[in-house]
């Protein structure tokens, strides 16, 4: 599971396509901005300064991802401004509401954690 929202953009939009295209879990949350098109650094300016432009865009099945549109969550789930505020997530909760029940669902068995390392100095003489 994956969230994102109009926030989320560049990296962030591969990073969540990808994951859609992995089939790796379900991206609830609103659509993002839409902005993937990577920006190059490399025009220096006099003054030491950066001005950056877009320059490539990430494609994949023959088509451009992304650009000017952004990802569509499979579950749209909005943060509302006043709940915000008030420290409510909707977004999170609804993931967490999603993974119980996929859990509850098709448990599966906790593991063992492995003895722990020993890590002490040994002084040989």
């Amino acid at each position: 599971m994956i969230l994102c929202d109009s926030f989320t953009g560049s990296d962030g939009e591969a990073f969540t396509e990808g994951f859609r295209k992995l089939k790796l879990g379900k991206v609830i949350g609103t659509r993002t901005w839409g902005g993937e098109i990577w920006l190059s650094f490399n025009n220096r300016q006099a003054d030491n300064g950066i001005a950056t432009a877009a320059q490539s865009g990430v494609f994949a099945d023959g088509k451009w991802l992304i650009e000017g549109h952004g990802v569509d969550p499979d579950m749209v789930v909005d943060n509302l401004p006043h709940a915000t505020w008030d420290g409510k997530d909707a977004q999170l909760a609804a993931a967490l509401k999603q993974l119980q029940e996929e859990i509850q669902a098709d448990p599966r068995p906790v593991p063992k954690a492995p003895e722990h390392p020993d890590k002490s100095f040994k002084y040989r003489q």
